[in-house]
Formats: C-alpha cells, structure tokens, sequence
C-alpha cells in the first residue's frame, strides 16, 4: 500500500478516481476513520473499475503462489539448514503440513508452488507448477545467477503462468534455502547500499556464518558493474526471485492485485518498480518481516504495510493473513451503507 493514495489516482481518469473516492468518503462514517481500509479499497477500485463498468469490486479466486528455487551460493554453509530443504519444504506444502498450510485452512486461497528450479525434481501433483530452469541457480558470489538463457525462460514461464490463473489476486511466497542472500545483495545494488548494512543473520546463523554471509554479498555486488535493473536481477537475483519479478510484470499488465510477503518477495516487487513504476497501483505490501533489512526496503520504496507481527518465515505466510482484510475493503466498498442511502445530507 502506497503511502501517497494520489499516486494512485494519477492512473486512472478524473473520472473514475471521483466516483470511487466519493463513494468512499461517503459511508456512514467520519472522514477517513477506516485508515488503511480506505486506501486498500481505493486501491483495488483503482485497478477494477472503468468508466463504463459499475462501481462495485471483487475477489476472484484468490490464488497464493510459492516460488521455490536452490542457490548456489547456499553450498558456503551461510544458513542453518542444507539445500536438501527446500525440496522437503515444497513436499510439505504439497501435502498440507507446512505453516503457509495451517494458515490458509478455512479460507479462500488456492495455494499452487511454483518450482522454478529445486535440486530434486518432485513428482506431478495437481498444486505443482512446473517453472524449472535448473537444479540450483549459480553462485552469485563468482558468477550470473542465472544465464541469459534461463533469464529468457523465466520471462516465458511467468507469461505461461499467467495463462493458468483464473483469478485477480496473486499472492506472492517463496520458498528457497539460503534466499536472504541474493535479497540482501540486489537490496544493496539497487538502493547503492553498504551490505553491511544489509545484511541479516536470516533463519538464525552463528556470528561465524554471518561473517562469512556478508563477505559473500560484498563480493557479489562488487562483481557487478551494471547498474541496469534487469541485469541486476540477472546476476544477483536466483530462478525464484527472477520467476517472480516477470510474473508481477506480467501480472500488472492484466490488472492484477499483488500481495508481497516478505523481505524475499520484496526485492522482487522492488526490481519490478525499478523496471516499471506504475506497477506500484497493483502492489499490496502484505507485512514487515523481522529480517532487519525488510524495514529499510519498505521505507526506500516509501510504502507502508498491512501488517507488523515480526514474522520471519516466508512461505506466503504474512501475505496469507491478509485475505481477510482485502476482502473487508472490498464488502466495504459494495455493502456499507451511504448517507445517500440513508437520506441524509451533511451539507
């Protein structure tokens, strides 16, 4: 959510931006006194209504999608767990017995993992979307996460994905051990800053691990020359982090609400703001992470998000408990009464 709703209303017509926030400001309440509420309903109106269609909003088939990628900067021992777990992880997901499961139980989410390139090619399953690019994206420290190649492909898997989904809100998770590496180091390239400042001790390495973490990212973004966004994904990014940024693009184009977890879907969301500013309408920043360094992005993008329960999971998690408030905004907007309604005039 942006933290200037005229942002917003500079993307649609005079039009459309009157209608909807003079249907806002005229529910049976005080001016603005449902805070984030208001603007997320403003927000999805924004992305849904035209001149000729009515003024009503809704969700359709909310769809939660975990991208899940190995890197090969995880084989220097910088995370508490091997790269074996991210393949286990997708497994549970898969089979219901994951958090990002436990979470979305009684809702409305359709949750579908999105395999964009895991060290063990899983089985088919009816929740499984098949996005490899390879077994494990390349070690950022010495060389391109992905090649050209696989940077090609991933656009193409994020268009074919987009093809699938029936539905107008992505919710966007991943899943990727060692992942707050390329994070942290497309952080620092992007924003021009020091990695030590960056840089976070993830899932809960020792001091040791830290260390070594920090002089791999330094190493990384020092390698990179380019200050092009597109090829500091490239090369600092990883198949799951490149797979979502295309779907969030591609997402934009057709109109789609997207909800960002955390600090790992963030670097994403800020590639895809780098390559096209006004995919800001579409986003939906879900919470803040516990990751130190997810605070600093969020205020560099100068966005606030819907929540803060100093979450540190992925998976889709802090995205997953936002349903319930989207879907507030919308019955707000459709079902809330109007002094119109009512027959009362405040002038």
């Amino acid at each position: 959510m942006t933290k200037k709703y005229l942002e917003i209303q500079m993307s649609t017509s005079n039009n459309v931006a009157d209608t909807i926030q003079n249907t806002i400001n005229g529910k049976i309440k005080p001016l603005g006194s449902l805070g984030k509420i208001e603007q997320l309903a403003a927000q999805i109106a924004t992305l849904q209504l035209t001149p000729h269609s009515a003024n009503s909003l809704s969700i359709l088939n909310p769809t939660l999608l975990v991208f899940a990628g190995d890197h090969g900067i995880a084989k220097h021992n910088i995370s508490i767990a091997p790269s074996d777990v991210t393949t286990l992880m997708v497994s549970c997901f898969l089979n219901g017995q994951a958090a990002i499961n436990s979470f979305i139980k009684s809702t409305n989410w359709q949750l579908k993992v999105v395999d964009c390139g895991i060290q063990t090619q899983l089985p088919t399953h009816n929740n499984l979307i098949n996005a490899r690019l390879g077994n494990v994206c390349g070690d950022i420290s010495v060389e391109p996460a992905l090649t050209e190649t696989q940077f090609d492909e991933a656009r193409l898997h994020s268009e074919k994905l987009l093809q699938q989904l029936d539905t107008n809100l992505i919710a966007f998770g991943e899943m990727g051990i060692g992942n707050t590496s390329p994070a942290s180091a497309i952080f620092a390239k992007l924003f021009k800053l020091p990695v030590e400042n960056v840089v976070g001790h993830g899932t809960g390495i020792d001091q040791q691990q830290f260390n070594n973490k920090r002089s791999l990212i330094s190493k990384a973004v020092n390698r990179v020359d380019s200050d092009q966004p597109l090829e500091i994904l490239r090369q600092l990014g990883s198949f799951e982090i490149a797979t979502m940024t295309f779907t969030m693009l591609e997402a934009s184009k057709h109109n789609k609400l997207i909800l960002v977890d955390g600090f790992i879907v963030t670097s994403a969301a800020a590639i895809a703001l780098a390559i096209k500013p006004s995919i800001r309408t579409n986003l939906v920043f879900a919470h803040k992470s516990n990751e130190s360094a997810h605070g600093q992005m969020l205020d560099k993008l100068a966005v606030e998000p819907l929540l803060d329960l100093s979450l540190r999971l992925g998976e889709g998690t802090g995205a997953a408990l936002c349903l319930g408030l989207i879907e507030a905004a919308v019955n707000f907007y459709n079902e809330m009464a109007s002094f119109e309604d009512l027959g009362i005039s405040l002038k």
